[in-house]
């Protein structure tokens, strides 16, 4: 199966509908050429309503982290963006956004990896990423699997979701902007 064709049924699924509060509106970016995977969470309510991914907040952060401008994050065929989720969840109780419902991932994933046969690097970005991508090798929180990024390198690479949180969490972890962040760009221009 071609990759357009693959796109074509991921743009028709439906699978989800009945929980999604503005519908079924998938959202990724992908050509076989890309040399870095991104794998986020899902988009966001901005995100949904433009279309393109990361175009929000949390994506000019991750654009900043990884050292990037828009143009290179937009070239699809440098860099491929592949969240969890490919629709907007819905707003959670509590803030922030309901986890990224795990079929999504399931159905489409390996299916779409199949056709990066280029990638160099993947970045896993939050919690649902490093849980799939990572299995058994993550440890026991978030921030000890992003302090020990080196033990997955040089092909994957967790960071924390850059929402908004993350500038608080950063503060009481230094090390993340004095050490992550350095090791990121460098990966990534080696990469690029």
């Amino acid at each position: 199966m071609a990759l357009k064709h693959l796109l074509g049924e991921i743009a028709a699924c439906q699978v989800c509908a009945d929980i999604l509060p503005l519908g079924p509106r998938p959202i990724l970016q992908i050509a076989a050429p890309a040399r870095i995977l991104i794998i986020g969470q899902a988009p966001g309510r901005r995100v949904h309503r433009s279309g393109i991914p990361w175009s929000d907040a949390s994506g000019r952060r991750l654009r900043t982290w990884m050292g990037v401008t828009d143009p290179v994050f937009y070239d699809k065929s440098k860099l491929a963006i592949v969240p969890m989720g490919f629709c907007y969840p819905g707003s959670a109780e509590r803030g922030g956004d309901k986890p990224p419902p795990p079929k999504c991932a399931t159905l489409w994933h390996e299916r779409l990896l199949h056709y990066l046969p280029n990638l160099k690097l993947t970045l896993l970005i939050g919690q649902y990423a490093h849980r799939r991508y990572l299995g058994p090798r993550r440890k026991p929180s978030l921030t000890e699997t992003v302090e020990a990024f080196s033990e997955y390198g040089p092909e994957l690479f967790p960071l924390p979701h850059p929402s908004w949180r993350s500038a608080l969490w950063a503060r009481t972890h230094p090390w993340f902007e004095e050490v992550v962040i350095p090791a990121l760009q460098a990966n990534v221009r080696k990469v690029l």
